[in-house]
């Protein structure tokens, strides 16, 4: 018997040869497989990230420590970063540092003995105000680890609050790499609900912030990598989450079948943003995760 509508064996169908409807048959299950047991896992991350928030109420400036490991080499396009630089995480919108537990845990077994977190208010904070907390938390990390330099890991709205610290303020002095995941860089029509409040209208398409940042910024120095996934439900299209402007140094990694609450949980997609941060001085195109 054909399953969705596609033959199992080799026979040939009208216009179309059996072989090959059999793979686009198989292809069709594994996607939709994978897309059942990402949106899965999607509802576990809310859940846990949910559990965890009470845990993460609250300011935390403490710093993990971890045995370091040496970076690997190769060219060096961005100035040299030591496999001890401080890396600062930054949430999203209706969440809290509790979403990066592991994250964090796995930043330490990659050898960053340095890892602090922002904790901000959406409520009470725009991407303005919040980039400004974003320059004060950066420059106590930079004088309380002696680095110059930071890398930053920003998730969803974070990941705004980040680029526009980076690209408006300054920023970019004291960011090396910037890492977004499931960040709305083009807006995200999920933002369009009538709700009144400042931050979540500013990722809106063509918001003031989003247009600010969609204007140049020649010589800006931070080294920018967005993560994006097709089962992304917070960023519509889930294309928006790719990072496009001719002045930055950008690389976008696509992510399949990982759900937004789900992408700074997802061991894959830390695998890879550990693996991104510890050869943050190579040169060669990122894999996708």
């Amino acid at each position: 018997m054909p399953l969705f509508g596609c033959r199992s064996t080799g026979v040939q169908l009208p216009g179309r040869a059996g072989p090959q409807g059999s793979r686009r048959c198989l292809l069709s299950v594994r996607l939709l497989t994978e897309a059942v047991f990402g949106a899965t896992v999607e509802v576990a991350a809310i859940i846990a990230a949910l559990a965890l928030y009470p845990s993460g109420a609250g300011e935390d400036h403490h710093t993990a420590g971890s045995r370091p490991e040496a970076p690997s080499g190769g060219s060096v396009p961005f100035p040299a970063m030591s496999a001890d630089s401080p890396v600062l995480l930054v949430h999203g919108l209706s969440s809290n540092r509790a979403i990066f537990h592991v994250m964090r845990r796995g930043l330490r077994q990659a050898g960053f003995r340095r890892v602090a977190m922002l904790n901000y208010s959406w409520l009470s904070n725009d991407v303005r105000s919040a980039a400004r907390l974003l320059a004060d938390e950066v420059e106590r990390v930079c004088e309380g680890s002696e680095h110059e330099r930071v890398h930053v890991i920003g998730h969803s709205l974070g990941g705004v609050i980040a680029r526009y610290y980076v690209q408006r303020m300054g920023g970019d002095a004291r960011v090396h790499t910037l890492v977004t995941l499931g960040t709305p860089h083009q807006g995200t029509l999920a933002a369009m609900v009538p709700l009144p409040h400042q931050a979540i209208r500013q990722l809106r398409p063509g918001s003031d912030v989003l247009v600010e940042l969609a204007g140049p910024a020649p010589g800006c120095g931070t080294r920018f990598v967005a993560f994006h996934s097709d089962l992304d439900e917070m960023v519509v299209p889930t294309a928006n989450a790719r990072l496009v402007h001719p002045d930055l140094q950008i690389s976008n990694v696509p992510v399949r079948a990982v759900g937004h609450v789900s992408l700074p949980l997802h061991g894959r997609v830390v695998a890879e943003v550990c693996r991104v941060l510890g050869d943050a001085r190579a040169a060669e195109p990122l894999a996708a995760a």
